[in-house]
């Protein structure tokens, strides 16, 4: 078990696959004083992610790795994990399905973000899903990893009324706004059970 001894803050690895608002906005709080965390390394599946761009101005190491083989791809991912001493994984947006091997390596320490109210509306399109149902409340969700689809034990939740006009695209921009609350707070609690 990871142990937070004095002041020194834990490195993360954040995997995108996307725009990176999430990743940002890790970083950004990462730089606050009472964050227990400093983000290390990006990882990206997408050469074409906004997200790296974002790396590249805070000046984080990033690497785009390629899934044409996911073994392969995990190979990679995981030598540069151990050269680079990272003790936890965000995932933050990343569209790919990590092994169970994969998980196996770095069991209890990979977190991801979902926008919906686990364990309802697994996978994608959870905004249109909770629309389509009329349900009073979507939201997001922070849970630990597991080798099923966001299956694992949650560790913060924040709920989001759906309003009556609301679309997909209009929901989602709220959730978003409060995964970026939800995600350093989930992180920073994850860090302090250590």
């Amino acid at each position: 078990m990871l142990k937070l001894t004095g002041y020194k803050k834990i490195d993360v690895a954040v995997f995108i696959s996307g725009n990176g608002s999430n990743l940002k906005n890790l970083i950004n709080y990462s730089l606050k004083k009472r964050s227990k965390f400093v983000i290390n390394l990006v990882i990206s599946n997408n050469i074409k992610a906004k997200g790296i761009s974002i790396a590249k101005k805070f000046k984080i190491k990033n690497k785009i790795i390629k899934y044409s083989n996911i073994k392969s791809a995990e190979k990679k991912i995981l030598f540069e994990l151990r050269k680079n001493n990272i003790n936890l994984i965000c995932l933050a947006g990343f569209m790919k399905i990590l092994s169970k091997n994969f998980i196996k390596n770095f069991d209890g320490k990979i977190i991801n973000i979902h926008p919906s109210l686990l364990p309802r509306y697994k996978g994608l399109n959870t905004h249109q899903r909770a629309i389509s149902n009329n349900d009073k409340f979507s939201g997001c969700t922070v849970h630990y990893v597991n080798s099923k689809l966001d299956s694992g034990k949650i560790i913060l939740q924040k709920r989001v009324k759906i309003l009556k006009n609301d679309t997909a695209n209009k929901l989602s921009k709220r959730v978003l706004k409060q995964e970026h609350l939800l995600f350093p707070k989930a992180l920073n609690k994850v860090l302090t059970s250590l």
